[in-house]
């Protein structure tokens, strides 16, 4: 349940008009009154020698009785209080309780306080209702009504709770702003998925993913067919933006904006200017900018790899750094998605938008992001948009799944913190990204394990044994587990590849296992198998890798590639 508080307002018919009209887009069905501070109050909308001028004046009266030197210049409050689209549809009889404890816990109409203001709570919708006050007293005195937001926010946890509703998490004011239920209605009737503002939000945040310049971000924004306005200052400074969509007009035909603020909290100017802004630890924008040419080369492959890199650094910040460092971060890892979701291929497309969608709201807290320490994930954001999309097969299909499968941990790893630092709404979209990508994974991997999966099983038995034994020998508490899994065999075969390739497998094992969210996985052997490819620098799709036979390669015994120290190991593998 969602309560909201709106903005203090003068004109009590104006707002009464409102209510029982017919909305900005014919969206009011049956308005009517389902409680009141007077149980004979006036209802305009079931009483047909009822008016609007009744109820208003009814109304203000405590108002009027002031002296007008002693009114109020703002005396409408208004509060919305709305049903989760999940939650059954309430009766009139629930929706006067709910309206009921909302004036009480608000102090409009504190309990058995024969004094208190006057109001009225309007249904003209199966999910929300209105509740309309005039906050002068009949005493004369004016309402203290101050925190009124949070306490419709904590009374709402309580309704929930003793209606059965979806029980919604409680947020700390850094969410972007919700559809109104015209722009709803409008979208239900266009038969469009999401709303303009909803629409907007998501093209925006993906043309600021990885993004290094004013003028690049502003050539993304028209590249994606936005209509963009810059708000210039008289000296020339750009203050600020707005963009619309095309076919997204008003009744004049004038396109509809919205500035970037009214579409996240993240998204103004001045916000996304500190992705790029230098400082003494973050990227030099010159030295972005002059990068920008060189990004362009990158092919899909090899920006999934480097990407995946970025993000196994990024979750090892998150497991050992500071609030700010963390922060950082987790929005970058935001860019990292936008990035992904805006390349990804048809297969993966639909889950991996979603988990971008979901974890938007996870990417922003109270806690300020230290900027400049998200340096890596936003080159690695930025290379994957100008390594253009990926075929979804061969070695980007491949490399696909391995960058995946280590987001997963990365989303993991930051609705941990989340959960730690009681960021109750961000920690919930984390966990929501992460369901997405697991799908996402799931539509991605198998083509590939499949491969590995029969590369193992063609191993013959002496070499079998032999991974066997390096597994027991660098995870012992989780090799029998490991060795019952379906993806045994593509571990088998990972490790072979491993040692052919000169490194030593059971410590490069033992390193890929020492890292954190194994027991989230659905399979330990799938993770250690994206894990030691990229570490070891190994094909990420194995059907380019030879047969192995007993006989190890000359090349793989020798010394001279194979690490020869857990830091040179380390070094190796970063």
């Amino acid at each position: 349940m969602i309560p909201k508080v709106h903005d203090m307002g003068t004109d009590t018919r104006g707002l009464v008009a409102y209510l029982y009209g017919p909305g900005k887009a014919e969206e009011h069905i049956d308005p009517h009154l389902v409680a009141a501070w007077d149980r004979l109050a006036p209802d305009p909308g079931r009483d047909p020698k009822a008016t609007y001028g009744d109820l208003q004046r009814l109304l203000d009266q405590p108002v009027m009785a002031l002296p007008e030197s002693a009114r109020p210049a703002e005396h409408v409050w208004h509060l919305s209080v709305r049903a989760a689209p999940e939650d059954p549809i309430l009766t009139d009889e629930q929706w006067a309780d709910i309206a009921r404890r909302m004036v009480v816990t608000t102090g409009i109409a504190p309990e058995g306080d024969d004094a208190a203001c006057r109001w009225a709570a309007v249904r003209h919708a199966d999910d929300h209702i209105h509740i309309i006050a005039t906050v002068v007293r009949h005493d004369g005195r004016q309402a203290r009504i101050r925190q009124d937001g949070a306490r419709s926010q904590a009374e709402a946890r309580k309704i929930e709770v003793d209606y059965g509703l979806r029980r919604l998490n409680t947020g700390d004011g850094t969410a972007a702003k919700r559809p109104t239920s015209a722009e709803r209605h409008k979208a239900n009737r266009q038969g469009k998925e999401r709303t303009p503002r909803e629409e907007l939000r998501e093209t925006v945040r993906r043309a600021a993913a990885g993004v290094a310049s004013e003028q690049e971000f502003f050539d993304r924004l028209a590249a994606a067919g936005l209509l963009v306005s810059q708000r210039v200052a008289p000296s020339g400074d750009l203050l600020g933006y707005k963009v619309a969509l095309p076919d997204d007009r008003n009744e004049d035909q004038e396109p509809i904006y919205y500035s970037g603020s009214t579409l996240a909290p993240d998204l103004s100017l001045p916000r996304i200017r500190k992705r790029w802004a230098g400082s003494g630890s973050g990227p030099d924008p010159k030295a972005a900018a002059d990068r920008s040419s060189g990004s362009a080369g990158v092919n899909p492959s090899t920006a999934r790899r480097q990407a995946t890199t970025a993000v196994w650094q990024a979750v090892l910040v998150v497991d050992q750094s500071d609030d700010g460092q963390i922060a950082a971060q987790i929005a970058a890892a935001g860019e990292i998605l936008d990035a992904l979701a805006k390349t990804s291929a048809a297969h993966t497309r639909r889950e991996l938008r979603d988990a971008a969608w979901a974890f938007e709201r996870a990417s922003r807290s109270h806690i300020r992001a230290e900027r400049g320490h998200d340096r890596g994930l936003r080159q690695a954001a930025r290379d994957l948009v100008y390594g253009g999309p990926a075929l979804g097969r061969g070695e980007d299909g491949a490399t696909t799944a391995m960058l995946i499968d280590m987001v997963f941990f990365l989303v993991t790893a930051a609705a941990h913190w989340h959960g730690k630092k009681e960021h109750a709404q961000q920690a919930a979209a984390a966990h929501q990204a992460a369901e997405h990508l697991r799908a996402a994974y799931q539509a991605a991997a198998p083509m590939y394990l499949s491969v590995m999966h029969q590369r193992g099983r063609r191993l013959s038995q002496p070499l079998q044994r032999k991974q066997a034994a390096y597994l027991r020998q660098a995870v012992p508490e989780l090799a029998e587990q490991v060795l019952t899994e379906q993806g045994w065999y593509a571990l088998a075969a990972t490790l072979a590849d491993v040692e052919h390739a000169g490194h030593d497998p059971a410590a490069l094992l033992a390193e890929a296992a020492e890292r954190r969210e194994l027991d989230t996985a659905d399979s330990i052997s799938d993770v250690l198998v994206w894990r030691l490819r990229r570490m070891a620098d190994l094909p990420a799709d194995a059907s380019t890798m030879p047969e192995h036979t007993v006989t190890t390669p000359t090349a793989a015994r020798g010394s001279a590639k194979r690490p020869t120290n857990r830091k040179e190991r380390s070094a190796k593998s970063r």
